[in-house]
């Protein structure tokens, strides 16, 4: 009966471990979604690297910075970051209005 439990667990993957675990992910996230250092107009992948080592004292990447980002859909580059427009808002009856 213990032999058929044993075909349940994986088995060792090949290829490279994963570095960046949920923890360095929510640090990524939440730097990227803060406001950028003073000076800068935005967060760059190298910057958002240095903050998340300071951190949590675990490397980071600017490439696993960009994985990261990709993964979730986040851009440096736009000014929502995924967040909806303060200017626009829905009303209680589901229609948009402009405030």
């Amino acid at each position: 009966k213990g032999e058929r439990l044993n075909v349940i667990e994986d088995n060792p993957r090949s290829g490279r471990p994963k570095t960046i675990d949920g923890e360095v992910e929510a640090h990524i996230i939440a730097t990227a979604c803060s406001s950028p250092p003073e000076g800068r107009v935005r967060w760059t992948l190298e910057l958002i690297a240095e903050k998340v080592v300071t951190l949590t004292e675990m490397e980071c990447s600017h490439t696993s910075v960009a994985r990261t980002l990709k993964k979730t859909n986040l851009n440096l580059g736009s000014k929502r970051n995924g967040k909806s427009p303060e200017a626009i808002a829905m009303n209680l009856s589901g229609e948009w209005k402009q405030s």
